[in-house]
């Protein structure tokens, strides 16, 4: 059977695409990606008030697709446009809530954490993301050449600053520290590994803050990533990326999550720990060390068994 053709609209971020690319590839589609860029005017217009016309957007899309998938903000009207162009001959997904109506789209996606409901509702525990078991063991080997095999392994996954956490020095140097008392200082070798929004003075601060035995990775490396996931005895990731921790929690490992002053109203995130923490998935980076488990999540598979059955009685034409 011939797969069905997608396309994936997104602003570009590390977390919109791993969502996006993530289900494309559950549901084994032929995708390709599409930076979706609104016109300046329109770029401070939320989607609820903003006209669903091909002005909105500068990109010109003229693919052949079978299946939108789209993730955030920007990509909102463009998906909307799009489902009202070709109507049934398409399938409209939209990863995040809209603040739209939900009507716009055949399917929406979202975390158990938003509370959101309705009868095209999916919810997942976590972000839907990219990453595979078997990615992980490809890559398994990519940095093993680099780790002393007399040590256990920690990675810090560092995000960068949001409208929630500003990654100040001394919150960073907080969290420097006490990977160094939990960890190095129990035998371990320390593995850091920058997002996209990870600032260039953080990694360069984790260089000098940390000595020559541990691996900071300069620049962003998904084969690092990955490799990184695989070998790792524990994971701590910062507090500002729901989805990099629930990208960890593919790998079955304990997770330490690098809480930091909010700046803002961050309920959404309280209430996403909240539900890892009764998962037995994360605990918070204190100043103990333990080992726990708790069952793989796979949540991208799940969703898209859900879509895949509704997929194979939609009609085309």
């Amino acid at each position: 059977m011939t797969k069905l053709k997608g396309i994936l609209l997104t602003q570009g971020m590390h977390g919109m695409i791993s969502q996006v690319e993530g289900l494309a590839k559950a549901l084994d589609l032929d995708f390709i990606h599409e930076k979706i860029e609104l016109n300046n005017f329109w770029k401070l217009f939320p989607p609820k008030i903003t006209p669903v016309q091909d002005f909105v957007f500068k990109n010109k899309i003229n693919n052949q697709f079978d299946v939108i998938i789209s993730c955030g903000r920007k990509s909102v009207i463009p998906s909307i446009y799009l489902k009202k162009k070709f109507k049934n001959k398409i399938i409209n997904i939209h990863i995040q809530e809209p603040k739209v109506s939900l009507d716009n789209f055949d399917f929406v996606v979202v975390p158990e954490h938003d509370g959101l409901k309705g009868s095209n509702v999916l919810t997942s525990k976590g972000a839907v993301h990219y990453l595979t078991n078997s990615e992980l063991d490809e890559n398994e080997n990519y940095l093993k050449s680099r780790i002393s095999t007399e040590k256990k392994i920690v990675t810090l996954i560092l995000g960068g600053p949001t409208r929630y956490y500003d990654y100040n020095n001394q919150v960073i140097e907080g969290i420097f520290s006490k990977i160094e008392q939990n960890f190095l200082n129990n035998n371990y070798q320390l593995i850091v590994v920058p997002s996209m929004r990870t600032p260039q003075n953080i990694i360069e601060k984790a260089k000098s803050y940390f000595d020559k035995d541990q691996i900071v990775i300069p620049d962003v490396d998904k084969k690092a990533y990955l490799s990184s996931l695989k070998i790792s005895d524990h994971i701590v990731v910062t507090c500002d990326s729901t989805s990099m921790i629930s990208e960890a929690a593919i790998t079955g490992k304990p997770i330490y999550v690098a809480q930091m002053p909010a700046i803002k109203n961050n309920q959404r995130f309280k209430s996403f720990f909240n539900l890892f923490v009764s998962l037995n998935i994360i605990k918070e980076l204190n100043n103990s060390l333990e080992n726990w488990t708790y069952t793989k999540l796979n949540e991208t598979n799940k969703i898209a068994e859900q879509i895949r059955e509704k997929i194979k009685h939609h009609d085309f034409s």
